[in-house]
């Protein structure tokens, strides 16, 4: 494969071939940052665990990323290369099949003119034919993750009917998904794998000790999505990500995306309009 940025790169852990890797993958997750995988897909790295067919996208090169402390005075170009050794060796901890790091900075990622980042997304989706896909949701604040999400729809949409894969999913990051209706929110079950998380968290030092303490707070966030599920029943999980299911977008592509995530948005803002009128206007 080759991708627009002479400097992506492509990491097998466990040394085999490329295509004879990639042959493994049956979950794909495509993540803007170094470290967004770990932090919002580890139910697909739970799944490829054993058998390695979990395959990683990380975009951009993480050189905008916050640093305090140890990480205070790095330069970009130090942060990258620090966030890009990190990602492999989570990559190892997690038996990924592979972990492919495209190096775009945020701005193109951001830019809707630009299509680099969709084509080589279409590339790994090709190469790969997942099952299962993980990108970031639509209703996500971060707008980076953004442009990702919508890179890789593009990408998918692209695919021949035949290719494309059975599910995608679009997870929460930076806004949680607990204000879907149940009837639509997708329960990403991750719970007994406590440790792996620890291990996997562990690695991305230069988020965690450069002053964002993101592994307390999304084992914090699994945890409280497992009990608040449900108010009227025990918690069957313990552990759980929430997500958007994706899958009709790239079923149908020519079906809006704007009307398709608003059409959510519609439906929890009737939902606290009704219990409310309930109460006050019976």
């Amino acid at each position: 494969m080759k991708f627009h940025n002479p400097t992506a790169d492509v990491f097998v852990p466990d040394g085999q071939p490329l295509d004879r890797a990639l042959a493994r993958v049956t979950h794909l997750g495509i993540g803007a940052h170094p470290d967004d995988l770990e932090f919002g897909v580890l139910h697909g790295i739970i799944a490829g665990y054993e058998h390695r067919c979990f395959a990683g996208v990380t975009c951009t090169n993480g050189a905008g990323s916050a640093r305090t402390g140890p990480f205070a005075n790095h330069t970009d170009e130090q942060m990258m290369a620090v966030r890009r050794q990190e990602q492999k060796r989570a990559a190892a901890i997690g038996q990924y099949a592979a972990i492919f790091q495209l190096d775009y900075p945020s701005r193109a990622v951001k830019d809707p003119n630009n299509v680099s980042l969709r084509d080589d997304l279409q590339q790994i989706l090709a190469a790969t034919r997942p099952q299962v896909v993980y990108t970031h949701n639509p209703a996500d604040k971060h707008e980076t993750h953004i442009g990702v999400m919508i890179a890789a729809l593009q990408a998918l949409r692209a695919l021949p009917a035949q290719d494309r894969p059975e599910k995608v999913y679009g997870y929460e990051s930076w806004r949680s998904l607990d204000w879907l209706s149940d009837a639509h929110k997708v329960v990403l079950d991750e719970s007994g794998h406590v440790k792996l998380f620890e291990q996997l968290a562990a690695v991305f030092a230069s988020q965690i000790a450069g002053g964002k303490r993101y592994d307390v707070a999304i084992l914090g966030r699994r945890r409280a999505n497992a009990t608040m599920l449900d108010s009227h029943a025990a918690d069957t999980t313990t552990e759980a990500t929430f997500a958007l299911d994706l899958t009709p977008l790239v079923t149908d592509p020519t079906r809006d995306m704007i009307g398709y995530v608003m059409g959510f948005i519609d439906e929890f803002r009737e939902d606290v309009r009704s219990k409310l009128q309930k109460r006050i206007y019976p």
